[in-house]
């Protein structure tokens, strides 16, 4: 039998207990709130900071057209992706059959570069475009990796007879990750003057560069080339709903880019699906997203017809969104991209493919050589 005073103990401690638990809810309930609210505030911050567009672009059929910079070139939205279409899943008929669905429904820009599936992704482009007059329709993009002027001029003529073409319409200096690649590209006898020298004759119309490791390095390129007296073209960098929340090239470079009336290329909108892994988005957010930014062309992987669907369907819904919408679309990924987790690109050298092929950079400049001419090591 339980006597009244430990009856009477007893309630107290269980009364005691459940007020805990009650304040103990109650603080968590704040924590979240505050870490929600702390949120909000981040992401409306960023968003102050991310240009937007005003207007969407100019809409012929199903595709929408923007300004490639300050180059007079007329550039669908959405560029189809090179490295998917070399991939080895994908059979030769089907991507033929791809790129040609694409320029048929107003996708102009191809995207591809030289080191893409041991040069399959542009070998297949090359095929597309000898059929039917489908030259007329593409403006054409590869790159190089290479880094001294022998090996960017070797790959030059590598993309040329690749691709089926007796010109290329840009082509960009590819993964600038690395704070030396400008140096390296502007030095003497480095790669800025192969692609110049093709320029110059007729083989390349536009030029410009690509990376997606840090903002910091691209605003160093742009700095190089202005010490140079150089004016780039287009400008490629990660352009992501997560991208606003880690090393953020929309906040950092973007402004820059269109200061300087240089095109911009957005890219990695999925991360290579990686992005999509997190649950915290859907397709449409992340290509609306990257629309929203003033940049000339999205470049998006695209290896099936489903694919192709998709980013014709993200153009037809896509109108611009102003400061609020794009805080509260950021705001989604912003506790999960706060590391740069599902950026690999930027976090890891998974995606760095000059990293796998130094050679593919050529040697130290003759400036290094001369001060330094014995390998550490």
């Amino acid at each position: 039998m339980v006597k009244r005073r430990d009856f009477i103990a007893g309630a107290g401690a269980a009364a005691a207990l459940m007020q805990s638990k009650r304040i103990e809810a109650a603080q968590m309930s704040e924590g979240n709130s505050a870490q929600s609210m702390n949120a909000e505030s981040n992401s409306g911050q960023a968003a102050a900071r991310i240009p937007r567009v005003t207007n969407a672009g100019t809409m012929k059929g199903e595709m929408l057209y923007r300004e490639l910079g300050s180059t007079g070139e007329q550039v669908s939205v959405i560029g189809l992706g090179g490295s998917h279409l070399g991939r080895p899943k994908v059979e030769e008929d089907d991507a033929i059959r791809l790129i040609h669905e694409g320029l048929d429904r107003g996708i102009n820009f191809l995207d591809n570069s030289w080191d893409y599936n041991e040069g399959r992704s542009e070998e297949r482009v090359g095929k597309a475009l000898s059929q039917g007059g489908y030259r007329q329709k593409a403006f054409v993009m590869t790159k190089l990796d290479g880094r001294t002027k022998e090996v960017a001029t070797n790959q030059i003529n590598d993309s040329l007879r690749r691709l089926k073409v007796d010109h290329i319409d840009l082509l960009q200096h590819h993964e600038v990750i690395r704070f030396d690649d400008p140096d390296r590209i502007f030095a003497e006898g480095g790669a800025m003057e192969a692609v110049v020298e093709a320029r110059q004759a007729g083989k390349v119309r536009h030029i410009g560069f690509t990376g997606h490791k840090d903002p910091r390095i691209h605003l160093y390129m742009l700095e190089v080339a202005q010490k140079h007296g150089f004016h780039f073209d287009t400008v490629q960098m990660p352009v992501n709903i997560m991208d606003a929340h880690f090393r953020s090239f929309s906040q950092m470079v973007v402004p820059e880019a269109v200061k300087q009336k240089i095109g911009v290329l957005g890219m990695k909108s999925f991360g290579d699906g990686i992005i999509l892994k997190s649950g915290a988005v859907q397709p449409m957010d992340c290509l609306h997203y990257s629309l929203n930014l003033p940049i000339s062309v999205l470049i998006t992987g695209i290896d099936s017809k489903m694919l192709l669907d998709q980013a014709f369907t993200a153009v037809k819904d896509f109108k611009p969104m102003d400061e609020s919408a794009v805080a509260a679309l950021i705001g989604k990924t912003e506790q999960v991209a706060m590391s740069g987790k599902y950026e690999l690109f930027k976090t890891t050298s998974h995606f760095d493919t000059t990293a796998r092929h130094p050679d593919w950079l050529g040697a130290d400049t003759p400036a290094v050589q001369k001060l330094s001419p014995q390998l550490p090591g």
